[in-house]
């Protein structure tokens, strides 16, 4: 599938030259410089794995770009160590972060950052492009399914790659049973509505249950060991070290195919650490550091981020007609490129209401929970 970065990158080389290569996806100065850094790296360097020069090609067409496109930039092998070091794993890495996040890490100066930025922005074509191609990029985007026809009808497909997801609700609504649908799903094939890719879950409630991750993998004839293998779990103790997290899973993601990373809740160690009014500011703050880490993830890496939320009581709620309103405030609200609200319907069946989203109308679905996950509603 074609990224809309991939896509950014093939709208600079036409408003340049005024053409387009066949499956251009990188430029030839890009294919320049990875072949020079395909024999620079021919006898290897540290603990890193040797690259070939066709590994290297592919790198720069198929995915995020590997550190070591920087070596035919100037860059040493110990500058790349410590970006490593700092917790960036990729190009983009580099490009999507501030000057200042850079320049905090031990060993790089403020000249460097400077030079990093520019090659990295050469490198991957950063700036305007044609409206058409990114509507192609759109159209393109991966969605996988959610295990329900009428969710996924009015999700136009299913959850939505690259971006991020907020799902809300009461408790026993579904909100981390159709995450553990999705940590399935996402692992299908694309012809197959998935997502083609692992998963990774960063637990904050203890509420992760690998046996409902075998029942609905035996739901879509999927082998349960292998599934589960391809599911990486963290469990957050505290905020500090859910931000930690976050951090280490990009060197995870850098080294092979994710489609979906899963945080259940987003909320729930904020809501216990940062008591009372007197640390709101602090707790919104560090909410936010969180939440933008997660945007550089989604841009970076291409996978679909879910957050779940809890909802607190408002007499005067923002969704008409309901008394619920979910926590976090505007930075959370801005954060979420959709909004996904969950509520008891009738019987066993859930109801899922799209809040807000910026090309998918209001609407509401009804889904049922079952042996094997998320499921079309009972009549």
């Amino acid at each position: 599938m074609t990224s809309v970065l991939q896509v950014q990158r093939n709208s600079a080389q036409i408003m340049k030259t005024g053409e387009l290569r066949p499956d251009s996806r990188c430029s030839v100065q890009t294919v320049a410089s990875v072949t020079e850094m395909a024999r620079d790296m021919e006898h290897g360097f540290g603990d890193q794995t040797i690259m070939t020069n066709e590994q290297a090609l592919e790198s720069v067409s198929e995915g995020p770009l590997q550190l070591e496109v920087l070596l035919s930039k100037g860059f040493t092998h110990r500058d790349l160590e410590l970006l490593r070091e700092g917790g960036i794993q990729t190009v983009e890495c580099i490009a999507f972060s501030p000057d200042r996040a850079i320049a905090e890490i031990k060993g790089i100066s403020d000249q460097k950052v400077e030079k990093l930025k520019t090659a990295c922005r050469g490198l991957l074509g950063l700036g305007f492009c044609l409206a058409t191609n990114f509507l192609e990029a759109r159209q393109n985007l991966i969605r996988f399914t959610t295990g329900s026809v009428d969710l996924d009808r009015i999700l136009q497909g299913g959850i939505e790659s690259g971006s991020i997801t907020e799902i809300f609700g009461e408790f026993r609504t579904g909100k981390t049973q159709l995450c553990h649908t999705l940590a399935v799903t996402c692992q299908l094939p694309v012809d197959l509505a998935g997502g083609d890719g692992r998963c990774l879950w960063i637990d904050t409630e203890g509420t992760f249950r690998p046996e409902r991750v075998v029942a609905i993998a035996e739901r879509y004839q999927l082998t349960p060991h292998v599934v589960l293998d391809n599911i990486i779990y963290g469990r957050a103790f505290n905020t500090d070290h859910l931000l930690q997290l976050l951090v280490e899973s990009a060197a995870i993601m850098a080294k092979t195919r994710f489609a979906l990373v899963v945080i259940d809740s987003i909320i729930s160690l904020y809501r216990s650490e940062f008591a009372g009014r007197g640390e709101l500011a602090s707790r919104q703050m560090h909410l936010g550091r969180v939440l933008r880490t997660l945007q550089r993830i989604a841009d970076t890496f291409g996978v679909g981020v879910i957050l779940t939320n809890q909802v607190m009581a408002k007499v005067d709620g923002m969704i008409p007609g309901n008394d619920k309103q979910p926590t976090g405030g505007h930075v959370l609200a801005h954060a979420s490129q959709t909004r996904l609200y969950m509520k008891k319907g009738k019987g066993q069946n859930r109801v899922c209401k799209i809040v807000d989203s910026p090309n998918l109308p209001e609407a509401e679905a009804q889904f049922s929970i079952k042996e094997g996950g998320i499921d079309k509603a009972d009549n």
